[in-house]
């Protein structure tokens, strides 16, 4: 049986913070929209949203889906939308630990209290989320690495993505556990020698398990929910 694995790699949208398709009537919400005016759903709603077929297709990027519904939602509130983090900020306001996963918490918390490293790996945080918003995340001092392609401009599943965070930690790729919610990102992380998890955003929990148990983390003591 192979060593646990030593780091912990999490992408962050869909991973550490809900998606925005789980926080549709918070959304609708924040921006004073009529129930049931977001009906875009990505993967909890695949067959109506061609959009997001699309991008699971290779078609579009992933930069290129959200800032879609950017705009759709800044012309709903008849604005001109053109950047991403203007979507979050209003969105989400100034809550945004309330769009962190409690299973992303519990998780980090056990895998640094086993000594395990920690790294983010992101093909656009500050760019969707805006370059402050790390301040109202004090979890993310827990961090040994964050890897932001809004600033290497190499992006997932780009292997020099990946190798940013082993050279960053100092790990082999196959210490490193990655977890991502996009499959090609998934199937980076396994071209450049990494252990992987495909993120169930139906299943957060069940996800993070796995990702604990590659880390040797007694899987008996459940992720909280």
């Amino acid at each position: 049986m192979s060593a646990p694995a030593r780091a912990l790699v999490l992408d962050f949208g869909g991973v550490i913070s809900r998606t925005l398709f789980e926080t549709h009537a918070a959304t609708e919400s924040a921006l004073g929209l009529s129930p049931g005016a977001l009906t875009w759903r990505g993967p909890f709603d695949p067959d109506n949203d061609p959009l997001w077929q699309s991008m699971q297709a290779g078609g579009i990027t992933e930069r290129d889906y959200w800032m879609a519904r950017t705009r759709e939602t800044g012309e709903l509130l008849g604005e001109r939308w053109d950047r991403m983090d203007q979507f979050l900020r209003r969105a989400r306001g100034g809550d945004l630990m309330g769009c962190i996963r409690p299973e992303a918490l519990a998780a980090i918390d056990r895998a640094r209290a086993a000594g395990k490293k920690l790294a983010v790996l992101s093909n656009e945080l500050d760019l969707f989320y805006g370059a402050d918003f790390r301040d109202k995340l004090p979890f993310l001092a827990a961090f040994d690495l964050i890897v932001d392609a809004t600033y290497t401009n190499i992006l997932k599943p780009d292997p020099r993505a990946y190798a940013f965070v082993t050279d960053g930690l100092g790990e082999a790729a196959e210490d490193c556990v990655f977890v991502d919610d996009q499959l090609k990102n998934v199937r980076g992380g396994d071209a450049v020698g990494m252990q992987t998890v495909h993120f169930n955003v139906r299943d957060p929990a069940g996800s993070y398990a796995r990702a604990l148990d590659l880390l040797g983390i007694d899987k008996r003591s459940e992720v909280s929910s």
